[in-house]
């Protein structure tokens, strides 16, 4: 079994309040964004890829390959799903996983998320489907707040730490998307500590019946204004972005990606043939 595991963008992030565990309550809506990516006629590369097969030996085994994955193996967030689904299936048969990463870390994408999600649905197609998507979720979120989102992989307004999730109405394929990556990443905790909390006029959900040319100064990001001052560089990015014709432009996440939305698709491969950065592709949505 072989999984193309797609990414996520954030249209808007708004951080509400602090909660007493010491996370924070989040408004945000996560659209899945790559799906297919590197298939055929699918633009730019913008996915990893995890296969799953019976295990040549009588025990469980995982390795990676592509891009450099900065975590022992027994801490990657796909091992940990399979533990959990062994948890909840222990009959399931030994297995042997290959994850192959393309999506850049500390992008604020939901990469490792993704992979995460997408292995406990193929192992969980290959058992025979004992459990729901529900299900599914629960587990998910034992491995990270977003990760119930990539089970159900549409359009969702998210709140609480971005696990509670309810279908919205939006739809962008008459766009094209752009990612850009610099160098530099941004950590949670990082972004975090930097971000003053506070409720938004507009729920990000409230503003998706909207069209994209009019999110600018709506639909916002709260960690953009504190990275921003810290890292110039990062507004810059912003700035290129709707220098090159994008019809909105953001920040995804608390990482350091930036997207584009381009009503233009000549538009779109110019800003990513042009782009200084060491990650620009293309993204399908």
């Amino acid at each position: 079994m072989i999984l193309f595991t797609n990414a996520k963008i954030n249209l808007g992030l708004n951080v509400v309040s602090r909660r007493p565990d010491g996370y924070h309550d989040l408004l945000t809506v996560f659209y899945p964004v790559g799906r297919g990516s590197g298939c055929p006629g699918v633009p730019g590369c913008l996915s990893d890829i995890v296969e799953i097969v019976p295990a040549a030996t009588g025990t469980d085994s995982f390795e990676t390959a592509g891009n450099r994955v900065d975590c022992p193996p027994e801490k990657n967030l796909v091992w940990r799903a399979l533990r959990i689904f062994r948890e909840n299936y222990p009959s399931l048969p030994p297995v042997s996983i290959t994850l192959e990463k393309h999506v850049p870390d500390g992008a604020g994408m939901g990469g490792g998320s993704a992979d995460a999600s997408f292995t406990l649905r193929g192992l969980n197609e290959m058992a025979g489907s004992p459990f729901d998507d529900d299900l599914l979720a629960r587990m998910a979120l034992r491995l990270g707040a977003d990760c119930p989102f990539f089970i159900y992989n549409r359009p969702m307004a998210a709140r609480g730490v971005g696990d509670i999730l309810t279908p919205v109405d939006v739809d962008l394929s008459d766009y094209t998307l752009v990612i850009l990556k610099p160098e530099q990443g941004i950590s949670t905790a990082e972004a975090f500590s930097h971000v003053v909390p506070s409720e938004p006029a507009l729920a990000p959900a409230a503003l998706m019946s909207l069209r994209p040319e009019q999110w600018r100064g709506h639909l916002v990001n709260d960690f953009e204004e504190s990275m921003f001052a810290i890292h110039p560089s990062l507004r810059r990015l912003n700035e290129y972005l709707y220098g090159c014709g994008a019809a909105y432009a953001s920040m995804t996440g608390s990482g350091s990606a930036f997207f584009g939305l381009f009503a233009d698709p000549i538009e779109a491969a110019s800003c990513v043939e042009k782009a200084d950065v060491p990650f620009a592709t293309l993204a399908s949505l």
